[in-house]
């Protein structure tokens, strides 16, 4: 344990127009968008032609389910859709029959403020990915201010249900076309990551930061190839080679060829074949037919180093794939350990929302479910991304009512002219949101005002009028609540997460010094040794935003970092992937391979 003396604490500064900073569009910002489109038109379009528009809010509340694991191989998107869509349709359940059964607004945003809390912790729980709860709490805390009678309930989750089974089928769809374009994007992703990492190795911070995105990327590479548990194919077997390479690229950026990931990374993200980095099996590759080592060329003369090097990292491959199947089979932690930590969070959402809620109430909202909404989307890992939030929400919604109040007059042209306004407003909030949260509130708040407008047209003064005050009122009492509710256990969180790395490197370097460790039995403890690492830097991000609480021990989590790295090297070496230091030859002497 290091005896560094930790930094003070202090107040940390909350940035403003860092917070609205553009960043860069997501790789696949228009998968999302045009899936919302094609999930929301169809049944909104149908009831317009049946002349009940009335009922297309509980429709666009199953298509929105469709923004949801485009980042999933297809195999694991179809289970976390289902599980979305099931969520949805509970949350939903719960509000009508809630509506349903009083008008006591209180007790109305009672009910809305517990089900954000629930719906913030599973989502985080399950790391269900963007748009997380966000979705499921404006469906759910609308639906909560809709007059409802029992009669009407089943018939409304029938239309959720079904446009639900629609947006699953929308989601899908591309799997036919792209079975691994999940797996694809993840894998040219970490190729990048690695190759920029190669590039600024001796950068200073630059290098750091460089460093840490590329690790971040090469285990979402791993997380993404990993979430389908079965028998991986022989596409997925091939990404795996080439995460691999990102890795051994990790562990020596100084000997990585920077521009051959790059292109690596431009084959992967194409429908053509992927790139090979050579097959154990083909003799041609410098093996022999058994793999039992490098085989004789010319006339029986020996291969040069280079071969043999290659022909070792070949067999050393084919030992790392070994492992990646040992660790797919190991089952993930189940739910109730990972809702424990998220507690404060689930504390912070009901407390806000609840106080959103109550306060719109009395200034005589009749709906404050906007308040609601706004409240529970602020709410990040800590303070400092909770304040972002709350300004980029704010920015957004203001600009956002200002665009509606341009708008409306088109929408209010007809049925058919509102839904192309709705659609216009779907797509461009997830075609923008990508760049900052801020940008895509600038489409959302004119879409849900188009939304309330669905049963029937209301004032426009009104309803921006309405939207404004509910949005600063939402995001003051969220973010109050969140300043009341600080994550006092970020600080033991931090202390775990040493100690699992601590243990988790303390298991690799005795499996790599141990000749008689199996190949599977490395490699897992490799990858589990990285997966402790990348846990440690998100759990200390996270800790550092926090206010009112210990000094964190910045020293000991660099310091951790820096000896898992070198360890995650050894691990690389000890498979034969890297040449070991000191020695002068290029090739190092394994078993399996002839000297």
């Amino acid at each position: 344990m290091s005896s560094a003396t930790p930094t003070p604490a202090r107040v940390r500064r909350l940035p403003v127009v860092g917070a609205l900073r553009l960043g860069r569009p997501s790789d696949v910002w228009f998968k999302p968008a045009l899936s919302v489109v094609a999930a929301v038109a169809p049944p909104s379009l149908l009831l317009m032609t049946l002349g009940r528009l009335d009922l297309a809010p509980y429709t666009m509340a199953g298509s929105l389910c469709a923004l949801y694991a485009h980042n999933r191989p297809y195999a694991a998107r179809a289970k976390v859709l289902a599980r979305v869509i099931l969520g949805m349709l509970g949350g939903l359940t719960v509000a009508l029959v809630s509506a349903s059964l009083t008008r006591n607004a209180v007790v109305l945003v009672t009910v809305g403020a517990l089900l954000a809390a629930v719906q913030k912790a599973v989502c985080d729980a399950t790391r269900v990915g963007p748009p997380a709860h966000v979705i499921l709490t404006f469906v759910s805390s609308a639906a909560l201010f809709v007059p409802q009678t029992l009669g009407q309930v089943p018939g409304h989750l029938a239309l959720a249900a079904a446009a639900g089974a629609w947006a699953w089928l929308v989601g899908m769809a591309p799997a036919p076309l792209r079975p691994h374009g999940p797996e694809r994007r993840a894998t040219a992703q970490a190729l990048n990551a690695a190759a920029a990492y190669a590039e600024t190795a001796r950068g200073g911070e630059e290098g750091a930061g460089a460093r840490s995105a590329a690790y971040a990327a090469v285990h979402a590479a791993w997380q993404t190839l990993l979430a389908v548990r079965n028998r991986p194919s022989t596409t997925r077997r091939a990404l795996e080679r080439l995460v691999i390479r990102a890795e051994v690229a990790l562990a020596a950026p100084a000997d990585a060829d920077p521009a051959r990931l790059r292109s690596w990374a431009r084959a992967v993200r194409g429908t053509g074949r992927i790139p090979r980095t050579g097959d154990p099996r083909r003799e041609e590759d410098g093996l022999r037919p058994d793999g039992a080592g490098p085989c004789r060329t010319d006339g029986g003369a020996r291969l040069d180093d280079d071969s043999l090097r290659r022909g070792g990292d070949l067999l050393r491959e084919r030992d790392e794939l070994a492992g990646v199947a040992a660790e797919r089979a190991v089952a993930p932690r189940p739910l109730w350990s990972r809702l424990g930590p998220l507690t404060p969070v689930a504390v912070r959402s009901a407390l806000g929302c609840a106080l959103a809620g109550y306060v719109s109430l009395a200034l005589g909202a009749d709906r404050p479910y906007w308040a609601l909404v706004t409240a529970a989307s602020l709410y990040q890992a800590n303070i400092t991304l909770t304040w972002s939030r709350a300004v980029q929400r704010v920015v957004g919604n203001l600009v956002g009512v200002l665009l509606f109040a341009a708008v409306a007059p088109v929408a209010q042209l007809g049925p058919l002219a509102l839904v192309l306004c709705i659609l216009a407003c779907n797509f461009g909030a997830e075609a923008l949101i990508g760049r900052n949260y801020w940008l895509g509130s600038v489409c959302v708040t004119p879409l849900a005002l188009l939304v309330t407008e669905l049963p029937g047209y209301q004032p426009t003064g009104e309803l921006v009028t309405g939207r404004v005050v509910d949005t600063l009122v939402g995001a003051l009492a969220g973010f109050v609540a969140a300043v009341a509710v600080t994550n006092r256990r970020a600080g033991r969180h931090v202390e775990r997460a040493l100690t699992a790395v601590d243990r988790a490197r303390e298991h690799a370097a005795r499996l790599a010094a141990d000749p008689s460790s199996t190949p599977a039995a490395l490699e897992a403890a490799r990858r589990g040794l990285a997966a402790a690492v990348v846990d440690l830097r998100a759990t200390a991000d996270a800790a550092a935003g926090e206010w009112w609480q210990g000094a964190l021990p910045q020293e000991r989590v660099v310091l951790a970092e820096q000896a898992a790295h070198r360890t995650l090297a050894a691990t690389v070496r000890r498979r034969g992937l890297l040449p070991d230091p000191g020695t002068t030859s290029t090739y190092t002497h394994t078993e399996g391979a002839s000297p």
